[in-house]
């Protein structure tokens, strides 16, 4: 490997709009986001609406109430 071409590797927080933080390494520095898998659905297993317009009332209304939940 050539020398001094590469970025310095180093810990980094990383804060979510949930207020949980975390460490992790990074050329970059620190980093906010919007979801991580504290709040993701996907990991907590909780589905979450955003209704924009009454859109998932309608949905509901065509094809049932309990379309998403778990079987």
């Amino acid at each position: 490997m050539k020398a001094k071409i590469h970025p310095e590797y180093k810990e980094i927080n990383v804060r979510c709009a949930c207020g949980s933080t975390f460490q992790t390494c990074s050329a970059g520095g620190d980093v906010q986001v919007d979801i991580c898998s504290s709040c993701h659905p996907f990991y907590t297993g909780k589905q979450k609406f955003v209704d924009t317009a009454g859109r998932v009332e309608k949905f509901q209304k065509k094809f049932g109430g309990n379309y998403f939940s778990k079987k």
